[in-house]
């Protein structure tokens, strides 16, 4: 990458103030940019890391972060530049993809100060993604921490914002339901034969076809739910073999699936065949055999594998795609519900993140502050121990004594320079309390 000759061997300032960088956000996602050119976007872990250090050396860039994946690319930084941040650092990245730079320009997206930290945390928290609540986001963000933090490229700012984002990301799932109810159709499957059965745990389950979603119902009920013994009928018995192996399962001839109904609890059924494959004619002679024990299908399939009338029989349930899509609906309104919630959690994290940001320029002055009083307390204390003869347990309580002094002392200072009030001047209150205590003098 080759970098404007204004910055490409621009040396890097002296240590810059925490307080004074400005936090922006910049990148495309899945309702800025088609599918064609976030795909050119995309970053692999080397180049993340090859992108990071770059970023990373350039003048105006303190910290940064890069999140890359399937439905967004954004590069988080700290920059006391913020101008020169956002005219430059999109075009940075479009020149690192070989994109034509107008391409990228619509797409694009800034975000700074509080709508850059609000952003960061919706995202993190999955109020962001395509799928409200899906649960990947979080570990894709986490990822691109780690990365940062390897390349050593996330400082004290974005230490504390990634750390307050994942804090949030967990109160959101904790204290709303914005990640409960299925929005998938094999998890929606799922959901309904929990409604039917106690537990699904060792559950026999009969899997017809070789559909995508049914399989993803499967895989889910054997690792989510510890299902029990698991048969796979194909009409190419080759396929019914090599998935039946893949979930550790017994694979069956097409022609077997009646004679496994009466010894199986879950039908899971996904085929291209014309007509019917399972019917009510197969299904009412064997429940006296079962002795009435629940049996529940599934059909994903169209046009439908399992014939409709099965549902008029007792203890046999039947759900098609349409019910399971009925099922998504109503837990989306109901994602979207809890997503209020969520917002005033973030919205609570906004301020304090905020809080602690703009406070970053008082730490040192209070750090000065206590430094100078406990050396001052220490100093004469020593003077005071060694002109008496004291026990040990005496000279300790003297001790213990001056730390509580010194501490009740800075309580009140402390509290006013973080929080002198809105229509006061904090940096005149800094000034004043470094030169009424000599702070930047050194103790004789």
């Amino acid at each position: 990458m080759n970098l404007p000759d204004g910055n490409r061997q621009a040396p890097k300032p002296q240590a810059v103030s925490p307080a004074s960088l400005e936090i922006i956000l910049i990148g495309v996602n899945h309702r800025t940019a088609p599918v064609e050119l976030r795909e050119k976007l995309g970053f692999t872990a080397e180049e993340t890391e090859s992108l990071l250090t770059t970023l990373r050396k350039l003048s105006f860039i303190q910290e940064v972060l890069l999140v890359s994946t399937c439905n967004r690319v954004e590069v988080l930084i700290t920059t006391d530049q913020p101008k020169t941040a956002r005219e430059m650092l999109s075009s940075y990245i479009a020149e690192w993809k070989s994109i034509p730079a107008s391409k990228l320009e619509s797409a694009v997206y800034v975000y700074s100060g509080n709508d850059a930290i609000r952003h960061v945390f919706r995202v993190t928290a999955s109020l962001d993604s395509m799928m409200l609540g899906e649960p990947q986001i979080l570990g894709q963000v986490k990822a691109a921490y780690r990365s940062a933090v390897e390349t050593k490229t996330a400082g004290v700012i974005l230490n504390r914002l990634l750390h307050k984002a994942f804090s949030i990301a967990k109160r959101v799932r904790k204290e709303t339901g914005i990640g409960g109810h299925a929005v998938s159709i094999s998890y929606a499957a799922i959901e309904l034969a929990k409604k039917i059965f106690d537990s699904l745990a060792d559950k026999s389950v009969l899997m017809v076809g070789a559909g995508e979603m049914a399989e993803l119902a499967v895989e889910h009920l054997i690792r989510s739910h510890h299902s029990g013994n698991i048969f796979v009928a194909n009409r190419t018995f080759s396929m019914a073999v090599e998935l039946a192996g893949r979930f550790n399962g017994t694979p069956l001839r097409f022609e077997e699936i009646h004679e496994a109904l009466p010894s199986v609890d879950i039908i899971v059924s996904s085929t291209g065949a014309p007509d019917y494959v399972i019917r009510r004619d197969h299904v009412k002679p064997i429940m006296r055999r079962r002795k009435n024990r629940p049996l529940f299908f599934i059909d994903i399939a169209v046009p439908r594998d399992i014939d409709p009338a099965i549902n008029r029989i007792p203890n046999a349930y039947l759900y098609d795609i349409d019910d399971l899509q009925g099922v998504i609906d109503e837990n989306i309104k109901i994602r979207h519900k809890e997503s209020v919630a969520a917002e005033r959690i973030i919205d609570e994290g906004v301020i304090r993140f905020r809080n602690w940001y703009e406070n970053l320029d008082v730490v040192p002055t209070i750090v000065a502050l206590r430094e100078k009083l406990h050396a001052i307390a220490a100093a004469e204390l020593n003077k005071t121990l060694h002109s008496l003869d004291l026990s040990e347990a005496e000279q300790e309580a003297l001790k213990k004594m001056t730390e509580a002094m010194v501490k009740k002392m800075l309580h009140d200072p402390t509290m006013f320079l973080k929080n002198p009030g809105s229509h006061r001047n904090k940096s005149a209150y800094l000034d004043l309390t470094r030169n009424l205590f000599k702070l930047d003098d050194e103790i004789e």
